[in-house]
């Protein structure tokens, strides 16, 4: 169809995530998540192709003409505090003092036809940027790109190591460079081939209010609160563009799936780095956003290598903002199977002895358990291993094993069709 449309739901499956991340038309989470996993062992970045023009220029609406509101700007949520035109987002910035390039995924909010609201959480590598312009009396240059290849989003959404721009993952687990084209007014790099791309500054000094929003936690989580304005002064856009959405709520959302997968696999690559050995599987329950009740499987080879296991998970930089749990499992439980996990700390975990508890962690304004302003936390550590010190003793799981299981299959199969 032509004109202007809204996508959503590009990586909510298996196979879409697979297809978009490159390793094939996966049937799993699972399959997906080592695929992920496999590739950051020879991952190599790659730096974006930089282009003098692009389709994202087939039209540009400069100062005056800009009319935010022309676009099919969704209003996701009954009690949000206005439509959304950032969700499925690439918030583009140039840090001042090391001249490196972020992007990330943050709330954008019309307040008219030529001004949005940019929240973003603190700690975030956007907000260390902004907050570096303010310091300095400046107003941030920004771009804001609301429709692109969802590899794009991707990258932004999860977390890439401070200093490293997403241009430049994505291009590296796309096995070739990004096509990047210069704004006007700052010469950012924006998708060449993206949708639509907002530029503007954030503006210090002008605020209005921002929000509430239905968040990813599955609550109103934020406040209302006076935040600074980014000023739009170009739309850079392509004939008959799609807006890219991501609309966030109680799990699951129609993003929620390809967090938890990328999620799962960036913490298992962190964790091994990080050294710990014998890892079967990692899995940020759905339930949990992706990011607050996480799950790692390991085969325990030495006293206190669960414990190791849980700290890591909780505290490696893809597992830290906002956790709330980490679940440690034998690898004879499968981590995306909700009742397997639930037998396993029904069963193996003695509250006194298996529960550790962590305080004044990372958190954040989405967090519901938390007070405005509070931007701390704890996080639950939850061993459900068997007792490495008697691991021997432990008693014997009462069911088939694989090999008597398959022999009854084949000799009833029969009666089974």
């Amino acid at each position: 169809d032509k004109g202007f449309r809204v996508l959503s739901g590009m990586t909510n499956s298996p196979g879409r995530l697979g297809l978009t991340l490159g390793l094939g038309p996966c049937e799993t989470a699972m399959e997906v998540v080592k695929g992920y996993r496999d590739r950051m062992k020879t991952f190599e970045l790659r730096e974006p192709n930089k282009l003098k023009t692009g389709a994202v220029l087939e039209n540009v609406d400069r100062d005056g003409e800009v009319d935010l509101f022309k676009f099919p700007v969704p209003f996701l949520h009954e009690l949000d505090g206005g439509r959304y035109i950032g969700t499925g987002d690439l918030v583009i910035m140039r840090d001042p003092e090391d001249d490196w390039v972020n992007l990330g995924t943050y709330r954008v909010m019309i307040h008219d036809k030529n001004t949005v609201g940019l929240w973003m959480s603190p700690g975030k590598h956007g907000r260390l940027i902004r907050e570096k312009y303010f310091a300095e009396g400046k107003p941030c240059p920004v771009l804001i790109s609301v429709g692109h290849d969802p590899l794009l989003f991707l990258s932004s959404g999860n977390e890439v190591d401070y200093g490293t721009s997403e241009f430049a993952h994505a291009g590296g687990h796309r096995g070739m460079p990004i096509d990047v084209v210069s704004s006007e007014l700052h010469g950012l790099p924006m998708p060449a081939n993206g949708e639509i791309v907002l530029e503007g500054e954030i503006v210090a000094d002008q605020k209005l209010p921002e929000g509430p929003f239905g968040e990813w936690t599955g609550y109103y989580a934020s406040s209302v609160r006076e935040d600074p304005v980014v000023n739009v002064r170009r739309v850079y856009y392509r004939d008959d563009p799609i807006l890219t959405m991501a609309r966030p709520g109680r799990p699951p959302s129609d993003y929620s799936f390809s967090k938890c997968v990328v999620k799962s696999a960036m913490i298992w690559d962190e964790v091994e780095k990080a050294g710990l050995p014998g890892v079967k599987a990692v899995w940020c329950h759905e339930a949990g956003g992706g990011r607050l009740f996480n799950i790692i499987s390991i085969k325990q080879a030495y006293p206190g290598h669960a414990k190791q296991a849980g700290l890591l998970a909780a505290g490696c930089h893809a597992g830290n903002y906002l956790g709330r749990f980490v679940v440690v499992v034998d690898e004879d439980i499968d981590p995306t199977n909700t009742f397997d996990l639930i037998w396993a700390i029904a069963s193996r975990c003695d509250p006194d002895e298996d529960i550790d508890i962590i305080r004044k962690t990372w958190s954040g304004a989405l967090d519901p358990r938390k007070k405005v302003g509070d931007n701390f936390n704890s996080r639950g550590i939850i061993d459900a291993c068997r007792p490495f010190d008697w691991i021997d003793e432990f008693p014997a799981v009462a069911e088939s094993s694989p090999e008597l299981r398959q022999k009854t299959l084949k000799k009833w199969a029969h009666l089974l069709k």
